[in-house]
């Protein structure tokens, strides 16, 4: 059996690095979001390159500027965005497995193409779970690698279960996404989008939108259009991932891994999980597209993408 030991030290923290496996289910009705990776494409195929099973914890790493010294001899694995990455100083191909010895350093600069980058390692980072998982949730104080839900901060030791693996796998040139081209994302039309005016359905599938400075790992706030909806008021409902709610200024907020559990805002429906992954790598200002789905059409493309890390 292998048992935990230090395998990374944080030299520099940067803005946000948290610890995520597959998410937090099974407690919204407490009032628990689910967190998780927020862009679950490069999250899988940062555990896929380092040879581990889905769901295994991994780093998020938002804006960069995190540095990182091996403790020890490890094969890790870096997908999602371009932040720079160096190895040593020398510049670190991403979507890819290698090598790490002890006492090199790891170090994500600035964003190059795209936002967040995962960091996998070979047997995976070890931390305590609450509530069934380690995911990291700074607002609820929950999971991350010290179980508290803390960002990494400089000092900090992450723990790893090392195993043996391949370096120098490479993801397959479909899977590397390049997030600086603009981005089409499905939205499956929910039980209020008949709610909003012709105008508004037309501009909202049909005019580009921009995403706002205000963006986190709650929500994403798009600018364009104003949509209007002819309700007043609704009771508040229960509030899924991708949510796509339209607050009384008629600009949309797409909600993702660390939203609220309930709300009250209408809704022209909800994007797909894959959708919420490329909305998650946008840089404010970029320009993206809504297309509505049907239900099985998002299915399917949610059930090719699994079928990968099978």
């Amino acid at each position: 059996m292998t048992h935990a030991t230090d395998g990374l030290r944080v030299a520099r923290a940067g803005p946000l690095a948290l610890l995520q496996d597959a998410g937090r289910f099974g407690v919204r009705r407490l009032g628990v979001t689910q967190g998780g990776p927020a862009d679950l494409h490069g999250w899988a195929w940062a555990n896929q390159l380092a040879g581990n099973a889905w769901g295994t914890p991994a780093l998020e790493v938002t804006f960069g500027g995190l540095e990182l010294v091996a403790e020890q001899d490890l094969v890790v694995a870096v997908a999602g965005a371009d932040l720079s990455a160096t190895l040593d100083g020398e510049p670190l191909d991403g979507w890819r497995s290698l090598s790490v010895k002890a006492g090199q350093r790891l170090a994500f600069g600035a964003p190059v193409n795209g936002l967040r980058a995962y960091l996998a390692v070979a047997g995976g980072f070890a931390a305590a779970p609450v509530l069934g998982s380690v995911a990291c949730v700074v607002r609820e104080g929950l999971g991350g690698h010290d179980g508290l839900g803390h960002r990494l901060a400089e000092g900090d030791a992450l723990r790893v279960t090392p195993r043996c693996a391949d370096a120098g796998r490479v993801a397959p040139r479909e899977a590397q996404v390049d997030y600086r081209r603009p981005a089409e994302l499905a939205l499956l039309p929910g039980a209020q989008v008949g709610e909003f005016s012709g105008e508004s359905l037309f501009q909202a599938f049909n005019a580009p939108w921009r995403v706002d400075d205000r963006a986190d790992r709650m929500g994403v706030r798009l600018s364009g259009p104003r949509l209007d909806c002819r309700m007043a008021s609704m009771i508040s409902e229960g509030i899924g991932l991708g949510a796509v709610q339209v607050p009384p200024d008629g600009q949309p907020i797409a909600l993702l891994n660390d939203r609220q559990t309930i709300g009250g805002y209408p809704r022209l429906g909800a994007l797909s999980p894959l959708a919420c992954s490329r909305l998650a790598q946008c840089l404010p200002g970029q320009e993206v597209r809504l297309k509505a789905v049907a239900t099985e059409q998002a299915l399917a493309a949610y059930q090719s993408f699994r079928a990968v890390f099978a």
